[in-house]
């Protein structure tokens, strides 16, 4: 199974739309956001893809009541999740949390597979030697938004558990207001 792995998407609807776009290209069959969506109208630009999204609010929190009715929808692909996390996709035990201090210590559990983390803006991709003596690979996907650098998401293949970074391309300094 192919995921997009991304986070502080700061209300930019342009390049979230297009990292989905972009991930969409490569096959994937589920999002993670791991924080700062801000206001729960940004996640109307990748709605329509209809791609399962779980999303988890980080410290720019934005209106919370929203994001639940949004992710509560009959219809809605959208999960959300509150401040943190636990999904199983692919028989993987994934955690996504927004804080790299608090993902670092949930990978040392070794009770996870992937840990998702972002708030920092910085990519990282890693592999922690945990308690159980094993490897959880530790993933911040950095921001889609661009904030600190440039704008990227990560590719990811939970059979392969294997991360690609990738800068958000092509045109997306206009608005995005999908349906």
């Amino acid at each position: 199974m192919k995921i997009c792995i991304l986070s502080d998407s700061h209300d930019n609807r342009a390049l979230l739309a297009r990292a989905v776009e972009q991930a969409l290209e490569h096959g994937i069959e589920a999002i993670i956001h791991c924080g700062d969506v801000v206001a729960p109208s940004t996640l109307s630009s990748i709605r329509h893809f209809g791609i399962p999204t779980h999303v988890i609010h980080g410290n720019n929190t934005g209106d919370l009541y929203t994001m639940g009715y949004i992710a509560n929808k009959p219809d809605s692909c959208i999960h959300y999740h509150g401040q943190d996390a636990r999904l199983q996709l692919a028989a993987r035990n994934i955690f996504v949390v927004h804080y790299p201090h608090y993902a670092q210590g949930m990978a040392l559990t070794g009770d996870w597979d992937l840990v998702c983390c972002g708030h920092s803006h910085k990519v990282c991709i890693e592999e922690v030697t945990n308690i159980k003596g094993n490897k959880t690979c530790l993933v911040n996907p950095g921001s889609v938004a661009g904030l600190d650098g440039d704008p990227n998401f990560i590719l990811a293949d939970l059979q392969t558990m294997s991360f690609e970074v990738m800068q958000v391309s092509g045109a997306y300094d206009a608005p995005y207001f999908g349906a």
